[in-house]
């Protein structure tokens, strides 16, 4: 059964909701098996075991989450040349723009070989002040619905062989 792997790392609950959105659009195809890990229990070995990525995270300062980076930095060389061509999506959750991480995935995943089945979904929330940008977050039911679709498209094409 093909395997597709959710990585995810949130700081105020955005990203979450959306890898778990996404993770449960995936779970409705069966010949696929979805899991969800948060980026600091992921290692080299689940990432050589899945078939499929998506990866989601917050966008702070311009750039991915800390632990997401350090997520690709523990597995980077030992997947290297090992999951060449494999499909990958991402998710951002941002306050009001989202590409410099959207950014830093793709470069990384381009290092991986990595194939890019669809651009980053960049959910933006909007907030500006520190005490917004800190804040607990609720996602959109609109939002989340749009991150269910990428995980059940994703995981059609990975089924199918499409991806």
């Amino acid at each position: 059964m093909k395997q597709l792997l959710v990585v995810y790392h949130s700081m105020t609950g955005a990203a979450e909701q959306l890898a778990r959105a996404a993770l449960e659009g995936a779970s409705a195809e069966d010949s696929l098996h979805a899991r969800l890990l948060h980026a600091s229990r992921a290692g080299c070995a689940d990432v050589l075991a899945a078939d499929a990525y998506l990866f989601a995270t917050p966008e702070n300062l311009a750039s991915m989450a800390g632990l997401m980076k350090d997520f690709f930095d523990r597995i980077y060389y030992g997947a290297l040349d090992r999951v060449n061509g494999r499909p990958y999506a991402a998710l951002i959750a941002a306050g009001t723009d989202g590409a410099g991480a959207a950014r830093q995935i793709q470069r990384i995943a381009t290092g991986l070989r990595l194939r890019e089945v669809a651009p980053p979904t960049i959910i933006r929330n909007g907030a500006q002040t520190p005490e917004a940008i800190l804040a607990p977050k609720t996602v959109a039911a609109s939002d989340l619905a749009t991150a269910r679709e990428l995980g059940a498209a994703l995981a059609a094409g990975v089924a199918s062989g499409i991806f």
